[in-house]
């Protein structure tokens, strides 16, 4: 294993159609940004990069990281991420726009022993074309009592979100050689589930803590199950904490714990906090 690296790279919107407008870049000006935002998943998995290619499968295995966004990333704009007090398992990075403005920052490390991973509860799966309640707070409310139905999917080329780089060859040699599933498809989890769940036209994905527990094998079934732990206002958005557990489906085997937090509504355009 080596010590994480800064790099410099290109932004990568992979999903401009999204059901979440906010990656289109109509609905993105109507709220006062200059286009369509590079999914929070994928700005994490930029920071999350220096441990792939440092750290290798262990990254995978065992890794934790805490990312917060801040500001948007816009597809095909330059940034970089800086590393800062890297050592052989642990550093702190951000990213960085073309302005030199930071958007994201990272607390990322490779623990020598793991925490008791989750235990599957065997949550109802998601029904396909279920219909799903808008995103209010009393339909929060309601799913926070009720429980949100578990997600049921695989990792493989064809899920929404497989790379963070235009060029899939850019990524850590894990992605690319061994087909690991990557930082974005794992953290994209807990964005599917939510709004497997219920209805968000426009929402905005912020921070994630989590910890890995096994690298994900190409053509893996998983199963995401998620529960609504906090809900919150905040200068004028409505805001979420959701914990999901991630399991392999075959053995209900733990592949990562994760605490998402996510704006599923935010203030009008042109609105004061």
């Amino acid at each position: 294993m080596s010590r994480p690296a800064s790099y410099r790279a290109t932004a990568f919107n992979p999903v401009p159609e999204s059901e979440n407008r906010i990656h289109g870049d109509d609905v993105a000006r109507a709220y006062g940004f200059r286009g369509g935002l590079v999914p929070g998943v994928v700005v994490s998995a930029y920071l999350l990069h220096p441990a792939a290619v440092a750290w290798g499968a262990d990254f995978a295995a065992r890794g934790k990281a805490h990312v917060r966004v801040g500001s948007p990333v816009y597809d095909a704009e330059p940034f970089r991420v800086e590393v800062e007090s890297a050592t052989e398992d642990r550093y702190e990075a951000r990213l960085v726009d073309p302005h030199d403005e930071p958007c994201a920052t990272a607390e990322v490390s490779l623990p020598e022993t793991l925490p008791a991973p989750p235990a599957r509860r065997g949550d109802p799966l998601l029904v396909r074309d279920a219909p799903r309640p808008l995103g209010t707070r009393e339909a929060f409310e309601t799913l926070r009592e009720s429980g949100l139905a578990a997600l049921h999917t695989r990792w493989s080329d064809r899920a929404e979100i497989t790379g963070y780089f235009r060029d899939a060859k850019q990524m850590a040699a894990i992605f690319v050689e061994q087909r690991l599933a990557t930082p974005a498809f794992v953290l994209g989890l807990t964005n599917w589930v939510l709004a497997s769940n219920v209805r968000m036209p426009t929402w905005l994905h912020l921070e994630t803590g989590s910890q890995f527990f096994a690298a994900i094998a190409p053509d893996t079934e998983v199963v995401a199950e998620a529960a609504i732990v906090d809900l919150f206002e905040k200068k004028g958005h409505s805001f979420v904490d959701v914990d999901v557990n991630v399991f392999r489906s075959e053995d209900d085997a733990a592949l990562a714990a994760v605490r998402l937090r996510a704006i599923y509504r935010l203030r009008e355009a042109g609105a004061t906090a």
